[in-house]
């Protein structure tokens, strides 16, 4: 059983889900503390350290082990120690410390500006009503 966080295009409905929904066995709601920022058509989360952290909305997936491999192409994570546009850390959802798993995250914010609030559907949604200015 291999669970992971998804808080971005690969949550139920976006538009990179259909990436991993053959793979999928289960999703539950979960939560991490961080903050996310906007790259334009995805979002990107720093879990600590750049202020204005926030509980994170997300789903945690239950993946098969080709999900994974999956996930793990869209991400371009190649592995540890390699040069990964995110970086694949084990972390626990902020409100239920029982349940952990996987997550795909930066080291540091890039540059892009943040998001408020811990919900990439509703910023995304927002940005989608007010064209692409937040």
């Amino acid at each position: 059983m291999i669970r992971v966080f998804v808080y971005g295009t690969l949550l139920v409905g976006e538009s990179n889900h259909y990436v991993v929904a053959p793979y999928v066995l289960s999703v539950r709601p979960g939560r991490v503390r961080g903050t996310l920022f906007d790259a334009g058509d995805y979002p990107g989360l720093v879990l600590s350290g750049c202020g204005g952290e926030t509980d994170v909305e997300g789903e945690w997936l239950v993946v098969t082990q080709e999900g994974l491999n999956r996930m793990d192409e869209l991400e371009e994570y190649y592995g540890p120690g390699a040069r990964n546009d995110y970086e694949r850390v084990w972390v626990r959802d902020s409100r239920r410390e029982e349940c952990e798993g996987w997550i795909y995250l930066w080291n540091e914010p890039r540059g892009y500006p943040r998001i408020n609030g811990g919900s990439w559907r509703e910023y995304a949604r927002r940005k989608q009503e007010h064209g692409s200015m937040l």
